[in-house]
């Protein structure tokens, strides 16, 4: 396995780490719920929704530190945010506490989804970039299906303090990414385009394409190709345009159709349609299980007919 390869599929743990973030509340909604005793106002639109709070603001915000401190440095933080956030969450002792970690995690995510994809991007080639920024999305939906199965687990592991270690665990995953990240280059394209480090960009890209040569010519059409075309020009404007709006109204329409609600809320749908309690949290891994199944299926097919 070559290095663009080892740094993408690190990169995209970031994503992993989204997908775990997003649904392991699932699993102390109802313990929180009992023991916070809170109106149902405060409890959804806090403690169960922070994280998508904090989302918000960390996808719009996440294109400053990226441009600016650069994407590596940027998932760096991102890891701390996920770290942070598992900790706070596991050990908050009131409603507030809690909230305030969720919407850190939250923060974590929304970036995330702006400096992984870009970083992967940038390190990969035309021929395999579809595919390396893919793993990003795939790590989302399995991180989703681990935290199912980490709350089934950790269901009676400490009585009433399950729902803790449900959200304390994430912090094993976060620890080890912080760790990793820490290992990856910066991206060629933004020490030469940003920084204006050439030499330093050169040296990442002979050690991604194993050539000299090529590494010279690829320096050279980021050079070229920043100089004589803008992201404007590229991106909101001429044939670009009309596949950037369906791919907006594509992700739209996605959280309109009310994903997150299933994901957030799995068991307590399961048990309204009949599920006993106790089989509440292995069931919600069926729904796991699909999203990953469904995602495999879409990414052959961009694969195999193109996007």
């Amino acid at each position: 396995m070559n290095k663009t390869w080892i740094w993408s599929l690190t990169v995209a743990l970031a994503g992993f780490l989204f997908g775990f973030d997003t649904v392991v509340i699932s699993g102390a909604n109802a313990p929180i719920k009992e023991l916070w005793q809170t109106s149902a106002w405060f409890h959804g639109v806090f403690i169960m929704s922070m994280a998508l709070w904090g989302t918000v603001l960390g996808s719009l915000a996440g294109g400053i530190p990226t441009k600016r401190i650069g994407r590596k440095n940027t998932l760096i933080w991102v890891g701390v945010l996920y770290l942070v956030s598992a900790l706070g969450s596991g050990l908050a002792s009131d409603p507030y506490m809690f909230s305030f970690f969720r919407f850190l995690g939250g923060v974590g995510v929304g970036a995330s989804t702006v400096a992984a994809p870009t970083y992967i991007s940038e390190i990969s080639t035309a021929k395999n970039r579809g595919r390396l920024v893919a793993m990003y999305q795939f790590n989302i939906v399995f991180g989703i299906l681990i935290a199912f199965i980490s709350n089934f687990l950790l269901d009676g592991f400490n009585g009433t303090n399950d729902w803790r270690w449900m959200l304390g665990i994430e912090a094993i995953p976060a620890a080890l990414y912080c760790l990793l990240i820490f290992g990856v280059p910066n991206s060629p394209r933004w020490l030469a385009v940003t920084k204006g480090n050439d030499a330093q960009a050169l040296q990442t890209l002979e050690l991604l394409l194993n050539d000299s040569n090529a590494a010279k010519k690829e320096l050279a059409e980021i050079k070229r190709h920043t100089n004589t075309t803008s992201v404007q020009d590229n991106v909101f404007n001429g044939k670009f345009k009309k596949p950037l709006q369906l791919a907006f109204l594509l992700a739209f329409f996605n959280q309109l159709s009310g994903i997150n609600f299933i994901l957030y809320y799995a068991p307590v749908i399961l048990e309204n349609a009949g599920f006993a309690s106790s089989d509440s949290l292995l069931s919600s891994i069926s729904i796991g299980g699909t999203n990953l199944l469904f995602t495999f299926i879409g990414l052959y097919l961009i694969d195999k007919m193109g996007r």
